[in-house]
């Protein structure tokens, strides 16, 4: 199983290192996962590099974020293994690091331009072989960089979208979902009542895309399922499919949709060879209605400067 390691230098896709090219990766069959992290990182820095944090095929990182993405996802993991209902593990990956420091508004305004270098990058794919399954997940601004390639995309060349603590805007996720590519793509949206001080800092420090517009964490956008890793009801749904998901941990993160113990058995299958039907099951879910209070406004001091998310 092949980890492809790619980086956005502006608007183009460049090798990471000294890993292979997405056309030498991928000669055998399976899907191909597409991941893509959030604010504060930026592979031309080593100390803040994506690719030595959450998309390294490792553990061992001494930070408690530094949840191996590739590992959680099984696409360094040698063996075939139960994938929803069917045998095959067999998956690629390509870790899409882009220049994610500087201040918010920086981070906000390259997520758009890393989006044009993923799109390249996913059109090319394609176009070579237009067979194969891909999928992505992202999380924060990383699911920004999703949405804003998804529009320039043909139709089909995405499969499953996991927007994880999706850090923009319902109107602007609205617009790429009702492109050609985005209405072939099955999307769903994951977040937490932990994460709602962060939707709340976004759209106070971020203008709206529209008048009344809402960060996706804190509106009900139709079309796009969402998944609240706080509600009961939910991880109740959930754990009848056989996903043992955690309960919320912190008060407060930003990262529960990736740290919380279990998410990664339930993304692993949907973005597996059986990951559609997986994916309408958990679409059923949502459309229940769910514990939720919205939160109230208020005034927090903004912490945009905290470790690499």
């Amino acid at each position: 199983m092949a980890l492809i390691r790619m980086d956005a230098i502006g608007t183009k896709g460049r090798r990471h290192g000294a890993g292979p090219l997405p056309q030498e990766a991928l000669s055998t069959p399976g899907p191909l996962v597409v991941m893509v992290h959030g604010y504060r990182f930026d592979p031309a820095q080593p100390r803040h590099c994506p690719h030595q944090h959450i998309f390294a095929s490792h553990d061992a990182h001494p930070s408690y974020k530094a949840r191996s993405w590739p590992r959680g996802l099984g696409i360094d993991c040698a063996g075939p293994r139960q994938l929803y209902g069917q045998i095959g593990g067999q998956r690629h990956g390509l870790a899409f690091g882009w220049g994610a420091r500087g201040s918010i508004w920086q981070a906000h305004e390259e997520a758009a331009r890393a989006g044009l270098a993923l799109t390249g990058l996913l059109r090319t794919i394609h176009e070579h072989d237009p067979q194969r399954e891909i999928h992505a997940i992202g999380h924060s601004l990383g699911a920004r960089v999703i949405l804003s390639a998804l529009p320039a995309l043909a139709p089909g060349t995405l499969g499953r979208v996991l927007l994880l603590a999706a850090a923009e805007y319902a109107s602007v996720a609205e617009a790429a979902l009702d492109s050609p590519a985005g209405r072939t793509a099955r999307c769903l949206h994951v977040t937490s009542a932990e994460n709602r001080v962060y939707d709340r800092m976004l759209g106070s420090v971020m203008p709206p895309a529209a008048p009344g517009d809402m960060v996706l964490g804190l509106a009900r956008l139709p079309g796009l399922p969402t998944l609240r890793l706080d509600a009961p009801e939910h991880l109740a749904g959930l754990l009848a499919m056989g996903y043992d998901i955690a309960p919320p941990q912190r008060r407060i993160c930003h990262w529960s949709s990736y740290l919380r113990p279990g998410v990664f058995d339930l993304y692993r299958d949907l973005t597996g060879r059986g990951g559609a039907a997986l994916h309408a099951e958990v679409t059923g879910l949502t459309l229940h209605e769910c514990t939720f209070t919205p939160p109230r406004s208020w005034s927090i001091p903004l912490p945009w400067g905290a470790n690499a998310s």
